[in-house]
């Protein structure tokens, strides 16, 4: 078993372990920063695909900032009337959280690595998983489909937006 499967098969039950406390976990706390776990472990999948490129989009623009959003409304609301402290203690989930990352940062690292020496980066294309060939394909082969997806999501927000409004006194 080479390194890279080695780091794909150490991905993929980091992956489904978290998919599983995200499901499974009653705190929706814990679900989230568990969700944090999850999609650093998807982009480490990226790294592995030698997509370099959606590999930082993944962790900046979905682990960071919209799941920064998610744990603000979540404690904003806190449906359950108990703090983070009342399911599992702070440093405990610290911990745990802080563990997860340095070990999916050092998952990232090893694969890229790995990558960068592998037989199987000298058989992709020139500038394969960067910006330019990403674009392209995307408003040109992908140009249907990411319309479409973009007019589901302007449906969702006014939707969003109508099923919030308060009704007049």
């Amino acid at each position: 078993m080479s390194g890279r499967e080695l780091a794909f098969w150490a991905d993929a039950i980091i992956a489904i372990m978290t998919a599983l406390v995200v499901i499974l976990h009653r705190n929706p706390v814990v679900s989230a920063l568990s969700l944090v776990a999850h999609l650093c472990s998807v982009a480490v999948f990226f790294l592995l695909l030698d997509a370099t490129f959606l590999f930082a989009v993944q962790i900046i623009l979905y682990a960071g900032a919209i799941m920064v959003l998610f744990l603000f409304v979540v404690m904003l609301v806190d449906p359950a009337g108990e703090g983070v402290a009342g399911r599992i203690g702070r440093a405990q989930m610290a911990i745990t959280l802080g563990g997860s990352l340095v070990l999916l940062l050092a998952m990232g690292r090893g694969a890229a690595a790995m990558t960068a020496g592998s037989p199987a980066a000298a058989d992709l294309p020139a500038g394969y998983g960067g910006i330019k060939s990403l674009g392209r394909l995307l408003f040109t082969e992908y140009l249907f489909p990411f319309e479409v997806a973009s007019i589901l999501l302007l449906v969702a927000m006014i939707g969003a937006l109508y099923m919030g409004r308060r009704e007049a006194d």
